[in-house]
């Protein structure tokens, strides 16, 4: 996991679900096959709605049509980010698109283990609002040792909360890496 994590920001609002995150439609890929990991990268957040993409200044896309990964590092969100039903490609779709941290004030559990087992995101909590904060298109800077996050276009800081017990984990590439380091699993 890398300590200092810069790139764009693309923000969206409340309860946003798996369902949203990678339609049903496109769990046939495999993850497991690089050319259709590819592919969940390509429908990441199709599903999400205008109002929704964005936020505050109304619908942005994404990525375009033809593209696998998007020009944003960072999601920044609202409450309950990941609801909805118990998709596991939910984290991989957003990992095959080149997100590398979600922000949001908090998580649906199933989607926050989801993302820290399989080590695909790091999932940070916020105790402010920041998705009427930040902007679509906003340079972030995030330090997570420190867990702040900063706005370079605005200049303002975040305190984010901890990772605590989940970024041994993420350290560790995800639960399997982590449980054979730990010696929990054969090497």
């Amino acid at each position: 996991m890398q300590s200092i994590i810069t790139g764009k920001a693309y923000v969206l609002g409340d309860n946003v679900d798996t369902d949203q995150i990678i339609p049903a439609q496109y769990l046939t890929f495999d993850p497991s096959i690089p050319e259709e990991y590819k592919q969940f990268g390509k429908y990441a957040l199709s599903s999400v709605p205008p109002s929704q993409a964005g936020l505050p200044k109304g619908h942005v896309p994404f990525h375009t049509d033809d593209e696998f990964v998007s020009p944003y590092t960072f999601i920044v969100a609202g409450k309950n980010f990941g609801c909805g039903s118990s998709r596991e490609h939910a984290p991989i779709a957003l990992d095959a698109a080149g997100i590398k941290v979600v922000v949001a004030e908090f998580y649906a559990r199933i989607f926050f283990r989801n993302a820290v087992n399989g080590g695909y995101l790091i999932p940070f909590d916020s105790a402010q609002r920041l998705c009427d904060r930040v902007c679509t298109g906003d340079e972030l800077t995030l330090d997570v040792a420190k867990a702040t996050l900063t706005n370079v276009t605005t200049g303002e800081v975040y305190a984010l909360k901890p990772l605590g017990d989940v970024a041994p984990i993420l350290e560790a590439g995800g639960l399997f890496p982590y449980a054979r380091q730990a010696g929990m699993l054969k090497a």
